[in-house]
């Protein structure tokens, strides 16, 4: 019981060692004084909306313009994610209230929108569109306040605060569309401890706003383009028809509140946003589960070798006369290699690559260098990386290339470098071309394109080729059993070992293990929210490498016990069983938590599911490879054979 005592403590520390991962601030991004009256810039990213999963810029809408508009230079990731960050003629300075002002140029003439332009308002206003601002690179939220569900007489005390990514571009009442024309911003500044005789300086920590929608004929506006707001009872909203001209005027009004949350902590709100609890307790449920079960399969399978292995040494001394059977039987067979040695050595190199990025990307997410308030820091990274890992990819892929007995190796290198790639850049441009057509900024422009080609042939490619030629020329592995001429016979097989039964089976485990966090991704991924438990996704992955090989492992000692040596693309195959689970998962998701209706978005949907579920695949597959061919070199080194 001590033992489990230090275990749980172990983990307890882990854990919380993991959760204060979360807390200190990025590296890179430096905080900005205001001193008062100070302009503070307000900028737009892009709208979305969960429901058609296609981004689009600000200004694809009619909204004021300022006098001259400027984007943003972005990097990879930004341009990838369909952030398009532009100015607004928001007039905003460090803690001056306004209390109500027009926003258009023309002081208090109204804006007119076309039909066409009402149009569309009213198509995004039913596609449940967000508008995305920022303010001193914070996103703006929407502060959603409702009674939790409590005792009856507590409703009155306790109210729960959820925040929303951005506000929503207007309302529906039945068949008609209101139009949020006038954003109340509020917000929230800390103030630095400064000299006594210096001017305060301030910052800013939260950006809050509270859209309204009201009509034309109830804001008063003057000459001077300020404005008067209704009373809150009597007000109508401002309505969109689609069918005609509509006129209205554009407002806004700010207001600044001080606040004791520091700079370093002023993400906080936007990351407690969905569920608080974070599924502490699945995720050590899971952890637990898992150590449990490998801790008995890794005793059932030492145990079971040792009687093999002490079983056939013995057996020599006694006498030949015994029939052989079980795993020593196919020693002959069991390093024979493959059909198709290329494509497997490509696909595993892939494998590794993409294992190397993953693990360098969670890591050093989880030191807190890519949070969310770098955009789009995350994705450049990866797209970086991979690029490099090029050569580890290449080393591996070239080393078991030649192990099964390959000669074209610069073939092989080609393969290595265009096989997963060129797939992943297939489906992305089609994707590409049906987001094109739909005008959204979720399509990554031409030149982002050209750029990540030269990227993959004048870095990924070549380093591809640098680690083949280098894992060509070592040493192959070195097999301790010399494989026979002839190929010997495989007894007919049980239904149990066949693959479907071999990936239904295989898959359970490791993907068991990180169903929840994939929740988590997902709705990170579909619905607009930041993905930030890097510390649990580290011990998540990193349970599912163990897992993955352990299950392997099992499944390979099972197939050779039946006397099958055809294990080398099986182990592939079968390891990456979970990759199945994941696309069930996905479905499911779709169906249960998704109310995506058309088909482009459908489109988008299922595409970059299936690179998901590819790449997952490609990963775990490669793990328990690699897991397998040493558990084999290992079992076959330790018999004795004449």
């Amino acid at each position: 019981s001590s033992f489990l005592q230090e275990r749980l403590r172990y983990m307890l520390l882990l854990l919380l060692l993991l959760h204060g991962t979360d807390s200190f601030y990025v590296p890179g991004v430096a905080p900005i004084n205001f001193h008062r009256n100070d302009p503070v810039e307000i900028k737009a990213v892009k709208l979305t909306s969960s429901r058609t999963q296609l981004p689009y810029e600000y200004y694809s809408l009619p909204f004021c313009q300022p006098t001259k508009i400027t984007y943003k230079a972005e990097n990879l990731g930004e341009v990838l994610r369909g952030d398009r960050i532009v100015n607004t003629p928001f007039q905003v300075s460090m803690n001056v209230e306004k209390k109500c002002e027009v926003l258009c140029n023309f002081s208090n003439k109204p804006a007119t929108l076309t039909v066409e332009q009402s149009k569309l308002v009213a198509e995004r206003i039913r596609e449940d569109y967000y508008v995305h601002l920022i303010a001193d690179n914070l996103p703006v939220a929407t502060r959603l306040e409702f009674y939790s569900n409590r005792e009856e007489e507590e409703k009155k005390k306790e109210k729960d605060v959820q925040f929303e990514h951005g506000y929503r571009l207007g309302f529906m009442d039945g068949n008609k569309f209101y139009l949020h024309n006038h954003l109340s911003f509020i917000l929230y500044y800390h103030r630095e401890d400064v000299e006594e005789n210096q001017e305060p300086t301030y910052r800013v920590v939260r950006f809050e706003v509270v859209p309204q929608s009201i009509k034309l004929e109830d804001l008063k506006a003057d000459e001077k383009s300020t404005c008067t707001l209704p009373e809150a009872t009597g007000s109508a909203p401002q309505e969109i028809d689609p069918s005609k001209e509509n006129q209205l005027l554009f407002t806004y009004s700010v207001h600044w509140e001080e606040s004791d949350i520091k700079w370093a902590s002023r993400w906080d709100t936007y990351l407690t946003m969905s569920d608080v609890q974070i599924h502490w307790f699945s995720i050590i449920n899971s952890v637990v589960v898992v150590f449990f079960l490998s801790g008995i399969l890794s005793m059932i399978i030492i145990r079971t070798l040792r009687k093999d292995i002490a079983n056939y040494n013995k057996e020599d001394d006694i006498e030949d006369t015994m029939e052989e059977s079980g795993w020593k039987l196919v020693h002959g067979d069991v390093f024979r290699p493959p059909q198709y040695p290329m494509i497997l050595s490509s696909l595993l190199g892939s494998g590794i690559q993409l294992f190397c990025m993953i693990l360098i990307v969670i890591f050093v997410a989880m030191l807190g260098m890519l949070s969310p308030s770098s955009r789009g820091a995350l994705m450049t990274t990866a797209c970086f990386l991979f690029m490099f890992m090029g050569v580890f990819g290449g080393f591996f892929a070239g080393r078991l290339y030649r192990t099964l007995k390959g000669h074209r190796w610069k073939k092989g290198a080609f393969c290595t470098a265009t096989l997963y790639p060129g797939v992943v850049f297939g489906i992305c441009f089609v994707l590409n071309c049906f987001i094109w057509g739909k005008h959204s900024s979720g399509a990554v422009p031409f030149p982002t394109m050209v750029a990540l080609l030269c990227m993959w042939f004048g870095i990924s490619l070549p380093l591809v080729y640098l680690g083949y030629y280098f894992g060509f020329r070592k040493q192959p592995y070195d097999n301790p059993v010399r494989t026979n001429q002839i190929p010997r016979q495989i007894p007919e097989q049980r239904w149990y070992m066949n693959k479907f039964v071999g990936i239904l089976m295989a898959g359970i485990l490791p993907f068991g293990a990180m169903f929840i966090e994939l929740f988590f991704i997902f709705s990170a991924i579909w619905e607009n929210q930041f993905y930030y438990l890097f510390g649990f996704l580290f011990l998540v992955f990193i349970i599912l490498v163990v897992s993955c090989s352990q299950i392997s492992i099992v499944m390979v000692y099972f197939q050779l016990c039946a006397e099958d040596y055809r294990w080398w693309w099986r182990t592939f195959l079968v390891s990456g069983g979970s990759a199945f689970y994941v696309l069930i998962y996905a479905i499911f998701y779709f169906v249960n938590k998704l109310d995506i209706v058309e088909f482009i978005p459908s489109l988008l949907y299922f595409g970059y599911t299936a690179l998901m579920v590819l790449s997952f695949w490609l990963l775990t597959g490669t793990i328990g490879f690699y897991a397998a061919y040493m558990f084999v070199r290992k079992i076959y080194a330790a018999v004795k054979i004449d």
